[in-house]
């Protein structure tokens, strides 16, 4: 890592291997407190990687995660890390309407700031479901009171992604920010560059040199996610699940945490709000043409 890197922006999505959303249709949400909850050994052991390699990050925390583990989402905040919201209860923006989605942005925001008393920023949309038919999603955050948003991916994929969306931060409305998950521009496509399941399953090698392209080559910070469960090993198997759901979601688990190291060492890491929040940035047009 070069003395004038770019500084990313390390995050956390916080919730359990049972909210997954391809989860859904096998585990019900009223079986979710009779289920193993394995979250806070899992943040506990990401806190403690992260302080082993001196670096701050922003956990994105699901309310339903935050009221059964208050100490752990104080530790988070003592700790230095940016506290965001995931919502509250892993519920996907695409599959709400305006009314529910504002109240379970807006519950989780004022439940999280009750229990830490700092003030609640920054909102994640599980599984990136904020597309091109619910951009009024944006307006019920600005009610809430959020200033930014990390909601977008612009790929195609058959769960989520809005391909044609500006590749980085914007003002999605006054006030607010959306800034997309991080993609690499090559042959006229969006490659995922940003982790999750894509960086379980590409070599650690080509997720590095992404990452390192959007940086020497766009100029612009990245933005890194994964999910505590994906360092869980020994997390139990959900019985049913079709192939290509359990692939997703269990390749190299075993290889995650090793890979983390790596790459908190080999770039400049930061908390979302400090890499973005103070930046100028570009209006929606300006930034779609740049993309």
């Amino acid at each position: 890592m070069t003395a004038n890197a770019i500084t990313n922006a390390l995050t956390i999505d916080v919730e359990d291997y049972f909210q997954v959303s391809a989860f859904a249709p096998h585990i019900a949400r009223d079986e979710w407190d009779s289920k193993e909850c394995r979250v806070e050994r899992n943040v506990a052991r990401i806190l403690e990687l992260l302080d082993h390699a001196q670096v701050k990050a922003t956990f994105f925390t699901l309310g339903w995660i935050a009221e059964r583990y208050p100490q752990l989402i104080r530790r988070i905040v003592q700790e230095g890390h940016e506290l965001a919201s995931h919502g509250y209860g892993h519920e996907r923006a695409s599959d709400q309407n305006w009314d529910s989605f504002f109240t379970d942005v807006n519950l989780a925001k004022i439940l999280l700031e009750d229990l830490t008393g700092v003030e609640v920023r920054g909102y994640r949309a599980p599984s990136f479901s904020i597309g091109k038919d619910n951009q009024w999603a944006f307006d019920c955050l600005l009610k809430a009171g959020y200033r930014y948003s990390s909601s977008i991916y612009p790929i195609a994929h058959d769960h989520y992604g809005m391909p044609d969306a500006p590749r980085f931060a914007y003002e999605a409305r006054p006030g607010l920010l959306e800034i997309p998950v991080t993609t690499l521009r090559l042959l006229g496509r969006n490659f995922p560059s940003s982790g999750g399941g894509y960086f379980r399953l590409l070599p650690y090698a080509l997720s590095r040199w992404m990452l390192r392209r959007v940086n020497q080559g766009d100029g612009e910070a990245g933005i890194f996610y994964f999910h505590p469960w994906e360092i869980d090993v020994d997390q139990p198997r959900v019985k049913g699940v079709g192939a290509k759901t359990r692939f997703r979601h269990y390749v190299n688990i075993d290889r995650v945490e090793g890979r983390l190291k790596r790459l908190l060492d080999d770039f400049k890491w930061g908390r979302m709000d400090d890499v973005f929040l103070r930046r100028k940035i570009a209006q929606p047009q300006a930034r779609a043409a740049l993309a």
